[in-house]
């Protein structure tokens, strides 16, 4: 088992750890969560009965690993959310974070914004499609969904990213406009006083 599990962790480790990490968005949530699909592929290699592709099965456990954490959180936060006095707390520390900072990059926090809008099965379709490159077919085994389903949910995710990239794009040129407006108010003010 030992030689197996080596072989399956040199094989598949980035791709486990590349969606893992899209889907969550934190390094170290990321790397505990990796933790929990080894846990998971160690306890039941033994029920493995090869219907799919070793990455397929892995790719699944990371996801139903993704979703348990994502309901953890929902608990959580609506447990903070219900005991929290946020009148009196200071809750956001004022200086970023390094993954934060690593994020930065405009393109990449709006696609992050963008994919926190669509569900999870979408979240997890787009980032298997488009950023590993997974065919409709590797998709669909990878997620235990029909091709259809993938196809469908493409769709629907694709639809909901485009909608908020365009308010976001818009949001954007509405502070543009107003940057430049204040620019000129000012720039009108300093030609008329001289």
């Amino acid at each position: 088992m030992e030689e197996t599990f080596q072989l399956l962790y040199d094989t598949y480790h980035q791709d486990l750890y590349q969606f893992l990490f899209y889907m969550v968005k934190d390094k170290n949530q990321t790397e505990d969560l990796l933790q929990e699909v080894y846990i998971r592929v160690l306890n039941s290699y033994h029920t493995f009965e090869g219907r799919s592709s070793e990455k397929t099965w892995l790719l699944s456990i990371a996801r139903h690993v993704a979703i348990d954490w994502f309901r953890k959180q929902q608990t959580i936060r609506q447990r903070i959310l219900g005991t929290f006095d946020w009148d009196t707390q200071d809750v956001r520390d004022q200086q970023l974070l390094p993954d934060e900072l690593a994020v930065q990059h405009e393109n990449v926090r709006e696609i992050y914004a963008a994919l926190d809008q669509c569900t999870i099965d979408q979240r997890a379709v787009i980032i298997l499609r488009f950023i590993q490159g997974y065919s409709i077919q590797e998709t669909a085994k990878a997620l235990r969904f029909s091709e259809s389903k993938v196809k469908t949910t493409q769709h629907r995710g694709l639809k909901v990213l485009r909608k908020h990239m365009e308010l976001l794009r818009e949001e954007l040129m509405d502070d543009e406009v107003r940057m430049e407006r204040r620019t000129d108010k000012g720039v009108v003010k300093s030609t008329s006083g001289s």
